[in-house]
């Protein structure tokens, strides 16, 4: 979706980089988008979030009823930090349809960069684990370990892509 593309990666965190897009340029990249209104709230949710603006994206996505919408509150609330919240969110999206293509895809990009024991974390079996990723991410923080944070951010790249190629599919 060309309106969360930044040639950057969001920080885990709440940091606001330079390259995020103004939240009314990010509108009218999902209006021109022409879709369904669900589908215009999931992206127009998903775009603030990518580019950092996470009151607004907390806004659109709380009043989605959806597992979608939950999903994408639950990531907002892991970049806040609020860790707990994260997880009850996710507790409500259960086992999303993304999930398996999730774990696939983290799965083959940290087996490629050598780190097999975080692959392990986050998709045991083969199967997405968000807790996992949540408690990974407020680790990573909390330590700040630089490399840890910029595989995670990777993570977090693949998590965004694979869930909004679900959404507009």
């Amino acid at each position: 979706m060309q309106a969360i593309d930044t040639g950057d990666l969001p920080g885990l965190g709440p940091e606001v980089r330079s390259s995020t897009r103004p939240r009314v340029a990010l509108g009218q990249a999902v209006e021109a988008l022409d879709l369904s209104v669900e589908s215009a709230g999931l992206a127009k949710a998903a775009a603030l979030l990518w580019h950092d603006h996470l009151d607004e994206s907390h806004t659109v996505s709380q009043n989605i009823g959806s597992i979608d919408g939950s999903f994408l509150h639950a990531m907002m609330h892991r970049r806040e930090p609020d860790y707990p919240n994260a997880k009850y969110w996710f507790s409500r999206v259960g086992d999303h349809p993304c999930f398996p293509a999730l774990a696939s895809d983290v799965t083959e990009y940290l087996d490629a960069v050598g780190d097999e024991a975080l692959a392990n974390r986050l998709a045991p079996g083969g199967h997405w684990d968000p807790f996992a990723f949540v408690d990974a991410v407020g680790a990573a923080v909390r330590y700040g370990n630089p490399s840890e944070i910029g595989l995670l951010q990777h993570v977090q790249r693949i998590e965004f892509e694979t869930f909004t190629q679900t959404i507009l599919a």
